[in-house]
């Protein structure tokens, strides 16, 4: 898939995620959903939903390091601030020829533009939180988060 064509499909998912209702009930039911997953498939990753106060859900499932939780912190500052996944983010500097560390723009040591991290989005009320995932391709982290959110959305409907 092309970038651009990549670039649509995440712009679209953007506008398509949103919930209907998110509580601590339902972050559970995100972060077990996407770690449950990755255990079936033995991926070594760190899982987490939270908000802006406080962490909601976190694993950390077998041959993660903490260095994926390192990754998820900062994975979720970004989308926390963007209001947008950071697969999006990523892929809008990287067509858009910018550089995340130049000088006075995002501080490296708080923020990563790489995919991983969705904001969950209410309907009527915005982004109440953010799932994360760390430990794959940053396309891979990405596309298991979303897909997380759409079997939420499902069932919240």
């Amino acid at each position: 898939m092309s970038d651009h064509a990549r670039l649509d499909q995440l712009e679209e998912e953007h506008e398509a995620l949103v919930l209907r209702r998110f509580d601590r009930a339902d972050a559970w039911e995100l972060g077990r959903a996407i770690s449950e997953r990755a255990l079936a498939a033995a991926h070594p990753v760190a899982v987490d939903v939270r908000t802006a106060a406080g962490v909601l859900f976190h694993a950390s499932l077998p041959g993660a390091t903490a260095d994926n939780d390192v990754w998820v912190a900062k994975k979720a500052a970004t989308a926390l601030r963007f209001e947008v996944s950071t697969a999006l983010l990523e892929l809008r500097i990287a067509l858009g020829g910018r550089d995340m560390h130049e000088p006075g723009w995002l501080d490296h040591d708080t923020y990563a533009v790489a995919g991983g991290a969705v904001p969950v989005r209410v309907e009527g009320v915005g982004v109440v939180a953010v799932a994360t995932m760390s430990g794959l391709a940053s396309a891979d982290d990405h596309d298991a988060v979303a897909d997380g959110i759409r079997t939420l959305q499902r069932r919240t409907v």
